[in-house]
């Protein structure tokens, strides 16, 4: 698991300095609640999540939603202090970790506070994220009675020995099953897959996008497998146990994955992410509103153990393990225990990084002279798209996605 980020304490009241809302009016705002909770930790994974094994005394699930629900009413009092004019959440996202370990009840509690709390945009995007052992039909009748719109599977494959590799505890054929159930429900549905496991072959990854495109979903991500350090995976491949990770094998399945949903109606909007039009609504409706507020730097409030927030160039991180953020958040004061004001060439750096893998691109003239003296040679590279630059937009053509960070890198002058 990642160290806690380092940077300046965190004020105990959570006081914001009058920069991070001074633009609030032009910026939307989301919310994302981080559920620290899994049944077991799958190898390759860090984030901030533990089993109950790992919580010992003094932290309970059947508790967190109320812990939770504080720590909106918090963030609420924050930004009325700072003198933030209200904003209805753009979109909010319940994380993990497994969001669908909690009763369906008390993650509608915690929506329920947020929507009290800041209120919820017109056309609000609320998603949740779902193993798909861990939900019934009911769970999605309720979700969808408090007010969520999406829901996120973690699919990963449809093969069982990649799965294995992955430590992925969940049975392959619930995924239909879950999938059926929310739209039941009147929820639109979005399948998350993991290529380059070590072991899986071309055809295996084949047969983990056709059976995702069977489920019919609105949105699929498709993300390449990234070994990090101290995950027990990464001990396996350095012990020899499992081989290394492939860039090329990466490359060809990333390639494959596109060719097959573009045939099936998907369009790319995102490296990792596509979107069809179903049900009514546009390719670019079904888009992950939540995410692309990431992308495009918007503000968000995290809530939960580890989650981070960011106000125009403002960012900060709660305490990581749940029992001292337990005990912050019911001391009535910040679970925040870090926050660092980002300098211009930091946000610079994060506009070229993130903007640059949307399909919008970037805007020509918001790069720096050594980023726009790049485009040309990326052009020549086939690596920007040449009639998008001459128009005044950099965006990546589909062989410059498969090299996104080095274009990132080259429009830095890195």
């Amino acid at each position: 698991m990642p160290a806690q980020p380092e940077g300046d304490p965190a004020p105990a009241d959570g006081s914001l300095p009058s920069s991070a809302v001074a633009r609030a009016g032009d910026r939307t705002l989301s919310l994302y609640v981080h559920v620290p909770f899994c049944a077991v930790r799958c190898g390759y994974c860090d984030f901030n999540t533990y089993t109950m094994s790992q919580l010992g005394p003094g932290v309970s699930r059947d508790d967190y939603h109320h812990d939770a629900a504080a720590e909106v009413r918090f963030g609420r009092s924050v930004l009325d202090a700072a003198g933030a004019p209200p904003r209805p959440l753009h979109s909010v996202f319940f994380g993990g970790g497994t969001p669908t370990l909690l009763p369906a009840e008390n993650l509608a509690d915690v929506l329920v506070q947020a929507r009290d709390s800041f209120g919820l945009a017109p056309d609000a995007e609320v998603t949740v994220e779902a193993n798909p052992d861990s939900v019934t039909d009911r769970t999605f009748e309720i979700l969808a009675e408090a007010g969520v719109t999406r829901v996120s599977f973690g699919m990963q494959s449809a093969v069982p020995h990649v799965l294995q590799v992955l430590e992925r505890t969940h049975t392959p054929a619930n995924v239909p099953l879950a999938v059926a159930g929310a739209r039941k429900a009147g929820l639109s549905a979005s399948v998350d897959l993991i290529y380059g496991t070590p072991g899986e072959t071309v055809a295996d990854w084949q047969r983990s996008v056709e059976a995702a495109l069977e489920l019919e979903p609105d949105h699929i991500s498709a993300y390449s497998l990234i070994i990090e350090d101290g995950t027990k995976l990464a001990a396996q491949i350095r012990r020899g146990e499992v081989p290394e990770v492939d860039p090329d094998d990466q490359a060809e399945k990333y390639i494959l994955a596109d060719r097959l949903l573009r045939e099936a109606g998907f369009e790319w909007y995102e490296v990792s992410n596509w979107s069809r039009a179903a049900e009514g609504r546009s390719a670019e409706q079904n888009r992950s509103a939540h995410n692309i507020a990431y992308w495009r730097n918007q503000d968000w409030w995290g809530i939960g153990p580890g989650a981070h927030s960011h106000m125009d160039g403002v960012r900060w991180w709660n305490i990581k393990h749940p029992l001292p953020y337990t005990n912050k958040v019911r001391d009535g004061v910040s679970p925040a225990v870090g926050r660092e004001t980002l300098d211009p060439d930091t946000q610079y750096l994060e506009h070229v990084m993130l903007g640059i893998r949307i399909r919008e691109g970037l805007e020509t003239s918001s790069l720096r002279p050594e980023g726009r003296n790049a485009v040309a040679g990326l052009i020549a590279d086939g690596w920007v798209d040449g009639p998008a630059a001459i128009a005044g937009r950099v965006i990546l053509t589909d062989q410059g996605r498969l090299m996104a960070d080095a274009v990132t890198r080259r429009l830095l002058d890195w």
